[in-house]
């Protein structure tokens, strides 16, 4: 993984997780809004990096990595953490090792179940296929969607592909579908997930809400997976600022 930080160091500290097949990259709008308030630091996930090729490797080996930061960087104590799809998965993994103190967690889409295991390797192969497709045909799919939330979703696929390829895709996806998140600890605790994706995440809410009652759930109307932080980064800068007040 690689650690990129931003603001003042004396400010409240918020680490962002990003989803698979995208970059740290795809949070710079709301670190600009947060980064003279907040101390931001944005993980860049193995397997999905700008910089350098790299495989993806585990839930398990990404949130070891992101604890080990906070250990060695920032006391062992986090003011908040915010992750995107895998990214929540990641931050959920690193709330049920419980070796650093998180004091408000954000999970946005985060899968937390397994699926069956005869789905699997067709859908992670699926879901490799699209992603190669984002990364190739680009211009296209651009034009079947005529979106800003696809678009910046799709320029993300293409710059993080070159990084892991398809390997990491498909590992990534496996990781995604295979483990299932079996304790959590943390003061408080939130769940966030749009209308256009209740299918699959609402099993995930419930999910925590059985772990952790006290979970604070949130559905966002006509939001599809990841569009509140692409389309709306100004209302979850919003948002995090209140939950941390």
């Amino acid at each position: 993984m690689i650690f990129y930080t931003y603001g003042n160091r004396e400010n409240p500290s918020l680490l962002l997780l990003p989803g698979l097949g995208v970059s740290h990259e795809i949070f710079m709008p709301l670190i600009d809004l947060l980064k003279d308030s907040h101390y931001i630091v944005a993980a860049g996930l193995d397997g999905f990096l700008t910089e350098t090729t790299s495989q993806y490797t585990s839930v398990d080996d990404q949130a070891a990595q992101a604890t080990k930061y906070v250990q060695d960087n920032l006391g062992g104590h986090l003011d908040a953490a915010y992750g995107l799809s895998l990214g929540g998965k990641i931050l959920s993994r690193m709330m049920e090792r419980d070796e650093v103190v998180i004091d408000h967690a954000i999970m946005d889409a985060a899968p937390l179940l397994p699926l069956p295991r005869w789905l699997v390797g067709p859908i992670r192969y699926y879901q490799c296929f699209n992603v190669w497709t984002c990364y190739h045909w680009t211009g296209f799919w651009k034009w079947v969607f005529h979106s800003h939330y696809f678009d910046v979703l799709l320029d993300e696929c293409k710059k993080v592909w070159p990084s892991g390829r398809g390997r990491a895709v498909l590992e990534g996806y496996k990781d995604v579908y295979t483990h299932k998140l079996e304790s959590i600890k943390g003061a408080d605790i939130h769940y966030w997930h749009g209308t256009k994706e209740s299918f699959v995440a609402k099993p995930q809410a419930r999910h925590l809400v059985t772990l952790c009652p006290n979970t604070h759930v949130t559905v966002f109307s006509g939001m599809n997976h990841g569009q509140l932080l692409v389309d709306h980064p100004e209302q979850v800068a919003e948002r995090i600022r209140n939950i941390l007040q």
